[in-house]
């Protein structure tokens, strides 16, 4: 059994990777900014509730603090992230892109991460296997949206695939400083969450999938890499 923590856990892929690790006979902190919705959602689970915001640093530094007190950790999932869009759940045009929109998302998505991994990597090394799970997003992948021919070059936003190259980065250079702990992102596809107004393809349980995969990899498993069901997504 490994001890895991997961932000953005009170809906969507956060909910989801939370339930079938639970339900997988490991424990789970299931991290959530609201505490009502947060807690609930963890009674739900049968996980431990801990309250996280991933944007404040002492939020961060006394969720590191209460899982340290409660035995340490094996597993950081960095799930949580967000996606900005209008009301109406349309994209925001590039011309409305502000430099203040672009620090909201990036607070989460990016700044986010680096706080987690700040304040918890220090109990991942006392773990026989310590795993960090970075969810990231195909949107992320240059390539793609710079071809015509790839479905994702019609994707228009500007900062969330921005903030997710960023987790790219993150994850390879993070991964070399830390080679004991196996550092890997993933990329759940396109699934139908809160995030993107249900607009996705897949269910929550099967973008969950690569995510609860490589949360569960063993000392010998792969780091610095990027992962969907698939198998490895080229960088």
């Amino acid at each position: 059994m490994a001890s895991i923590i997961i932000t953005g856990e009170n809906k969507g892929l956060g909910f989801e990777t939370a339930r079938q690790l639970v339900a997988a006979g490991h424990k789970v902190y299931a991290g959530a900014r609201d505490a009502e919705r947060g807690r609930q959602a963890a009674d739900e689970l049968g996980a431990n509730f801990i309250l996280l915001d991933v944007t404040d640093d002492a939020s961060v530094q006394a969720a590191a603090k209460k899982v340290e007190a409660d035995g340490g950790l094996d597993v950081l999932v960095n799930n949580a992230g967000i996606e900005p869009r209008q009301d109406d759940g349309g994209f925001i045009p590039a011309s409305d892109v502000t430099a203040d929109l672009a620090r909201r998302v990036f607070d989460t998505n990016v700044f986010g991460q680096i706080r987690m991994l700040h304040a918890f990597l220090p109990l991942l090394a006392r773990s026989a296997a310590p795993v960090v799970v970075n969810v990231g997003s195909g949107a992320s992948l240059m390539r793609d949206l710079n071809n015509p021919d790839n479905p994702a070059h019609h994707y228009p936003d500007i900062t969330y695939p921005a903030s997710k190259a960023a987790v790219n980065m993150l994850t390879v250079q993070y991964a070399k400083a830390y080679p004991t702990v196996r550092i890997n992102a993933v990329d759940p596809g396109f699934t139908a969450t809160d995030l993107n107004f249900h607009a996705g393809h897949q269910t929550v349980e099967e973008g969950a999938d690569i995510i609860v995969r490589m949360a569960q990899i063993g000392p010998d498993g792969p780091t610095g890499g990027f992962f969907d069901a698939r198998g490895v997504i080229p960088w």
